[in-house]
């Protein structure tokens, strides 16, 4: 996940109903009675529990149990105040952010929640500026200045328009200074925020149990009395549990062959509704510059070539993905299709030119690497099918390794992996949130990528307007640069799909423009 937006439209990816097979007989309640926990499942669990370490999708958890200044109300594309009661740029050139915070704001423990938390939450994250963490969200920021008890003020070392959407991310959350070291991060497994639930229990890798925080104050209504979530290690297993009624819903993980099933009669037999909608979730491959094939322009321009994307999202995903060939997914103004229309259709022939003109023409080792337990099932298969197209060039020889996702963001932060795979879900609905994460010196791949017209001169420009719909000529060079580097290699872009029982409401209201899933919109009809 990653930073940055503004005047923005409305994003493709809030969720729009494409099947709904419910019960019937059944009358919607928004109240949240003494109810047994609805249970949810996901295949993402979280890599930390400290909003200072993570810029990945731990922020599934964190918008839950932690609080920003600002956040998403369902139906929003830009943020609105939370923990804050009113924020705002006080000068003219986008350069003094303040927030004044709600009255007597507490954290779950009962400790007050003042403009000091405030400040220490957000210096810390620059302090312990954790390698790939969400330090590099914060680059405008200088410091951050509190007055009094209620008063925030962000000063920024440049003009930042989009400054108010780095707020709103949950990794801006808001920790209790007791509880949360200046200088290193959290490592007891416990959490102490101020969101619309407590974490009354944590078990890593299996089960995260939520309870309704009474002390939060902001914009969420709780529509259910307490939440447990499963963390399941593939789809099968979830939509096993889903058919069993051991949970409720699942929001992150399903398989194609799940989706497709569940969309057919097998959904409506079992009672089980499908949510679908567009998404600007992406997936695409991570070149290492200091591997000495990888780091070669030509191998990576000779990789673009031979990908057959179409293949991969029509044989691995069953066409529930769609072939992408600009980081900026479709729906979002500042999309291009800068790979198609530089490589055109997968070429081997091309390829081998590319290769020759660099004076290569032996096979190409390369190791490509992916995580077992992050992207959903699938990723295994889409690692061999990218094996067989490579190899079956002639011009490469792959060799594919894994690991679970903790010891897989460990080992691409230190470097160790040639080429590897990442996913990527919008911080918020902009071209900008895929672009600015994964370029400079700090960025959210742990690998430096050092592109001076992007991060000088593209960015800086595009985050002095407002109007997002003049922006589109920056992004569109921006990417003609990624384009040529190729050291970023788009595959597919994701949809949407949350699947619940039949008792269950709230599923299509409760992912926010960055799809992360509100827990709070959830509960159970109740019969007439």
């Amino acid at each position: 996940m990653f930073n940055r937006s503004r005047c923005l439209r409305r994003m493709a990816a809030i969720v729009s109903v494409a099947t709904l097979v419910g019960g019937c007989g059944m009358l919607s309640s928004g109240d949240a009675g003494s109810e047994e926990p609805i249970v949810v499942g996901t295949t993402s669990a979280p890599s930390t529990l400290d909003p200072a370490a993570s810029w990945d999708g731990s922020w599934e958890l964190f918008r839950n149990v932690y609080q920003t200044l600002l956040s998403y109300p369902t139906g929003a594309t830009v943020p609105e105040p939370d923990a804050a009661e009113e924020c705002g740029f006080s000068d003219n050139r986008n350069q003094v952010y303040r927030c004044h915070l709600r009255e007597g704001l507490t954290f779950s423990d009962g400790k007050p929640l003042d403009a000091r938390a405030v400040k220490h939450s957000i210096d810390r994250i620059g302090k312990i500026d954790v390698n790939g963490g969400p330090a590099g969200l914060l680059g405008s920021l200088d410091r951050v200045e509190a007055n009094g008890a209620r008063e925030v003020v962000f000063h920024l070392s440049k003009p930042d328009a989009t400054f108010p959407f780095v707020l709103a991310t949950p990794a801006m959350a808001i920790v209790e200074p007791g509880g949360y070291p200046a200088g290193r991060l959290r490592e007891d497994g416990k959490v102490v925020g101020s969101g619309p639930y407590v974490l009354t229990a944590y078990q890593e890798g299996r089960r995260a149990e939520l309870v309704r925080n009474d002390r939060y104050k902001g914009f969420a209504k709780l529509r259910n009395k307490a939440v447990t979530i499963r963390y399941f290690k593939d789809s099968a297993e979830m939509v096993k549990a889903l058919r069993e009624r051991s949970i409720q819903v699942t929001y992150r993980g399903l398989a194609a062959d799940d989706v497709v099933t569940l969309q057919g009669r097998a959904g409506r037999d079992e009672n089980i509704q499908l949510v679908e909608g567009s998404g600007s979730e992406i997936n695409y491959l991570v070149f290492n510059p200091e591997d000495p094939w990888a780091g070669r322009k030509s191998v990576r321009q000779a990789v673009a070539q031979v990908v057959d994307r179409a293949l991969i999202a029509h044989e691995v995903y069953q066409d529930t993905v769609d072939p992408l060939y600009s980081m900026v997914p479709k729906g979002l103004t500042g999309h291009t299709t800068g790979f198609f229309d530089d490589y055109g259709d997968p070429s081997v022939d091309k390829a081998r030119r590319i290769l020759a003109e660099d004076g290569i023409t032996e096979k190409v080792p390369l190791t490509l690497w992916y995580t077992t337990d992050r992207y959903g099932s699938e990723t295994a298969l889409e690692f061999k099918e990218l094996k067989r197209q490579l190899d079956a060039s002639d011009l490469f020889t792959v060799t594919l390794e894994s690991r679970p996702w903790k010891t897989y963001v460990a080992g691409y932060q230190k470097g160790e992996y040639p080429v590897f795979g990442r996913g990527w879900s919008a911080d918020f609905p902009d071209a900008e949130n895929f672009i600015a994460p994964f370029v400079g010196e700090q960025n959210a791949l742990g690998t430096p990528y050092l592109a001076p017209e992007i991060t000088d001169k593209l960015l800086p420009s595009s985050r002095r307007e407002s109007d997002r719909g003049l922006v589109h000529k920056s992004f569109r060079r921006a990417q003609e640069i990624l384009v040529d580097d190729a050291r970023l290699l788009p595959l597919w872009q994701g949809k949407q799909y949350v699947a619940a029982n039949g008792d269950i409401s709230g599923a299509e209201r409760a992912l926010d423009p960055s799809t992360i899933m509100t827990m709070w919109q959830l509960y159970r009809k109740t019969s007439w």
